[in-house]
């Protein structure tokens, strides 16, 4: 085979295994929402003020916020699971970070200081911890499970990004039952709520995903 042809067929290979790539973790994370919106329908539910919610300016941002999220957290675990990693998956992390600053400093504005303590401790705290990790679970093991069959350079960064993208789906579940939508709420406790699922993505993937 001539160099030429040589390296036409890997770019062709190449072309093709992408795609598959990612229809294989987009099914992986619906496959494993789906367990988790079982849980979430016969233990949780959505909020009785749903409708009204998506009235309010802190709902919506919520709703933006863990969706952009769950955004950059596929683009994360796409980068991660192939031999060599680019830098461009950072570009999708910058709409997250806009969208908090934004959400945070409208927040700061319009609501006395006094009370923003109270809105960061909201009264969910508890659920959010519990339940963002349990909704987690089942996205993280199809993921897991998924990017066996392909070839990170760092397993242990490549269980960590499907510990993050796992998350981020449970929170896009999440939203919809919890009560506190103040950024200052959202901002705290969701990303606290997502460190135990990275990290054992990490530790999983670190042994898993060797090749």
């Amino acid at each position: 085979m001539k160099t030429e042809q040589f390296v036409a067929s890997l770019v062709t290979d190449r072309a093709w295994s992408v795609r598959p790539l990612g229809r294989s973790v987009s099914r992986a994370v619906l496959a494993g929402a789906l367990v988790s919106l079982v849980i979430f329908a016969l233990e949780f539910g959505p909020r009785v003020d749903l409708a009204a919610a998506f009235a309010t300016w802190r709902f919506d941002a919520k709703l933006a916020l863990v969706l952009s999220a769950l955004v950059a957290a596929s683009a994360a675990c796409l980068a991660m699971a192939r031999p060599v990693i680019t830098v461009r998956w950072r570009w999708a992390v910058l709409p997250v970070l806009l969208i908090a600053a934004a959400a945070l400093g409208a927040e700061l504005a319009v609501v006395p200081a006094g009370t923003w303590e109270t809105r960061l401790v909201g009264s969910n705290a508890l659920v959010c911890l519990t339940a963002i990790p349990l909704f987690a679970l089942a996205p993280l093991a199809a993921l897991l499970l998924t990017l066996r069959h392909a070839a990170p350079a760092s397993p242990t960064l490549a269980g960590a990004a499907c510990g993050a993208l796992a998350a981020a789906a449970a929170a896009v579940i999440y939203a919809f039952h919890c009560f506190d939508d103040s950024p200052l709420f959202v901002f705290t406790w969701y990303s606290s709520a997502a460190i135990p699922v990275i990290l054992l993505g990490a530790v999983v993937g670190r042994r898993l995903l060797r090749w």
